[in-house]
C-alpha cells in the first residue's frame, strides 16, 4: 500500500509525495501586488513539502462570477504572465502548482452580496436555467437578488471558451496543471445538477459543458487537467432533483474516458452551507466586531446579517464534523476509474491517509488547516501520528463574506501552532 511521502504521477507529471493543499480563497485580487500576495499564501506548503499545492478558485472572466470578494481573475494576458513567480517559486521547493478555474454562475456575489450589487447594477447574472423554485422564493423574500440571464447555446460555447483561454494563459505562465472547479456550487456544478439544469439543448446532459471545457483546454496546453466533481447528497430531503453518490460516480468516469487526469469526489448539497465546510457554528466569528460592517454590506443590513448567522447555526447542527468525510465515495469511485482519485474533505491525521492511501484514493489534501498550519506538510511527513490542530470550527472562513482574508483566527488553535513552532516542529531539511 502506498504511503503519504510515496510519489505518485498525475497525466505524466511526477509529484513527490501524494500530499496536496486542497483549493482554499487565498483573497489575492487582480492587481499588480497580487503575484505577491499568492506566493505569500502558497509557498509555505511547497517549502515544507507538499507535492501538489492548488491555487484557489481563479475566475476566467473579467467581469462576474466571483464567489467571494477578492478572488483572482485570469483573464488578462498581461496580467496572468505577471502571476510568472507564483509557479516558480512553487517549483524552486520541488513542489508543483495547479490552478483552480471557477464561476460562480448563481452563486456570484452578483447574486447574494448587496453591496458589490448595488456597485455593479448593470452586470448580468449568468444562469444555466430558469432558477429552482427555492432560489425564485428567496428572491420574493428579499434575501438574494435573483434575475439572472440564462446562457444560449452561443453563450454557452464562448464561456467553456473562457475557461480554455484561461488555462493557456496560466499553462504559459508556468503553472503546472489545471484544476475545473466543478462543485461547491459553481457554474459547472450548475450545469452538471438536475436542480439548476432544465436546459433542451446539448447541454441538457450537463456532462457536455465539462467535456466542452477539457476540449478547450486541451486546445491550448497539454499540461495535468483534473476536476472536482459533486455528489448532492446533503441536499436538503424537500430537494428531489439532485446528483446522487451513483451519477458522481458516472461523471467521474466520464470525466476519465473524457481525458481529465485525475478526479476528486465530493459530497454536499445544491446550496451554499455548512455541508460544504463541515465542523462548529462559527460563533466568535459572526460576533467580531471588525466584521459587522461587512456582513452589513454583503447582506443587506444588519438585521439580515443576523437571519443568514441564524441559518447558519441551523446548518451547523446538520452538518457536525466527520473524519474523511468523502472517503467512502472516493473509494466507490476509484473501483471504476483508471485515474488518480483525490480525496478531500475532513482530512486530518497521517494515521488516517496511510489507510485510505491505496484503498479510498491515491492523493489526500486538506484545506482549512493550511489557515491554521501554513508549513503543515511538514509535520505530517515527519511524523507518522501527527494531526492537524485544526478544530473545524469555521472562524476562518465565515468573514470571507466581508472581504477579510482566510486565517485562522482561534486562540486554543494558535496558541498550539506556536507551541509546535517553537519546538521546530514545521523545520524542514531546506533551512
Amino acid at each position: 500500500m502506498p504511503r503519504l511521502d510515496d510519489p505518485v504521477d498525475v497525466g505524466g507529471l511526477r509529484l513527490r509525495n501524494r500530499l496536496y493543499r486542497a483549493p482554499l480563497l487565498e483573497c489575492a485580487g487582480t492587481d499588480p501586488d497580487t503575484a505577491r500576495v499568492l506566493r505569500e499564501e502558497l509557498e509555505p506548503a511547497a517549502a515544507s513539502g507538499a507535492g501538489l499545492v492548488c491555487q484557489g478558485a481563479t475566475v476566467v472572466r473579467g467581469e462576474g462570477g466571483c464567489a467571494a470578494p477578492g478572488m483572482t481573475r485570469v483573464h488578462d494576458d498581461d496580467f496572468v504572465a505577471g502571476l510568472a513567480p507564483v509557479p516558480a517559486a512553487i517549483e524552486a521547493h520541488g513542489g508543483r502548482v495547479f490552478a483552480q478555474l471557477e464561476h460562480g454562475g448563481l452563486r456570484s456575489m452578483e447574486v447574494w452580496h448587496a453591496g458589490y450589487r448595488d456597485a455593479h447594477p448593470d452586470l448580468d447574472q449568468l444562469a444555466v436555467s430558469r432558477p429552482p423554485l427555492p432560489l425564485r422564493a428567496a428572491d420574493r423574500l428579499g434575501l438574494l437578488d435573483v434575475s439572472p440571464r440564462v446562457l444560449s447555446t452561443d453563450e454557452v460555447y464562448e464561456l467553456a471558451a473562457d475557461f480554455g483561454r484561461a488555462a493557456g494563459r496560466l499553462a504559459d505562465a508556468g503553472y503546472h496543471g489545471i484544476h475545473v472547479a466543478g462543485a461547491n456550487m459553481g457554474i459547472v456544478q450548475q450545469f452538471l445538477s438536475p436542480f439548476y439544469n432544465r436546459r433542451s439543448d446539448e447541454f441538457a446532459d450537463g456532462f457536455r459543458f465539462l467535456e466542452l471545457v477539457h476540449d478547450e483546454v486541451r486546445q491550448r496546453t497539454d499540461v495535468p487537467l483534473i476536476a472536482k466533481l459533486p455528489a448532492e447528497t446533503r441536499a436538503p430531503p424537500v430537494i428531489r432533483r439532485h446528483l446522487s453518490a451513483e451519477d458522481c460516480v458516472r461523471l467521474c468516469e466520464r470525466a476519465a474516458e473524457t481525458g481529465f487526469d485525475a478526479v476528486a469526489p465530493v459530497s454536499g448539497s445544491v446550496f451554499w452551507d455548512m455541508h460544504i465546510v463541515r465542523g462548529e457554528y462559527p460563533e466568535r466569528a459572526w460576533r467580531d466586531d471588525r466584521f459587522q460592517a461587512g456582513y452589513a454590506d454583503a447582506f443587506g443590513g444588519r438585521w439580515r446579517a443576523t437571519l443568514v448567522s441564524l441559518a447558519n447555526r441551523l446548518q451547523a447542527r446538520r452538518a457536525s464534523f466527520e473524519p474523511a468525510w468523502n472517503a467512502d465515495l472516493c473509494r466507490r469511485v476509484r473501483e471504476r476509474v483508471d485515474v488518480p482519485v483525490m480525496l478531500e474533505g475532513g482530512v486530518r491525521g497521517r494515521e488516517r491517509i496511510d489507510s485510505l492511501l491505496g484503498d479510498a484514493c491515491d492523493l489526500a489534501g486538506m484545506g482549512r488547516p493550511f489557515y491554521a498550519e501554513p508549513r503543515l506538510p511538514a509535520r505530517l511527513l515527519d511524523d507518522p501520528e501527527a494531526s492537524a490542530v485544526c478544530e473545524n470550527c469555521n472562524n476562518c472562513a465565515v468573514p470571507q463574506a466581508a472581504g477579510a482574508d482566510g486565517v485562522c483566527r482561534t486562540p486554543s488553535v494558535l496558541a498550539e501552532r506556536g507551541r509546535l513552532d517553537r519546538e521546530g516542529a514545521y523545520d524542514t531539511s531546506e533551512e
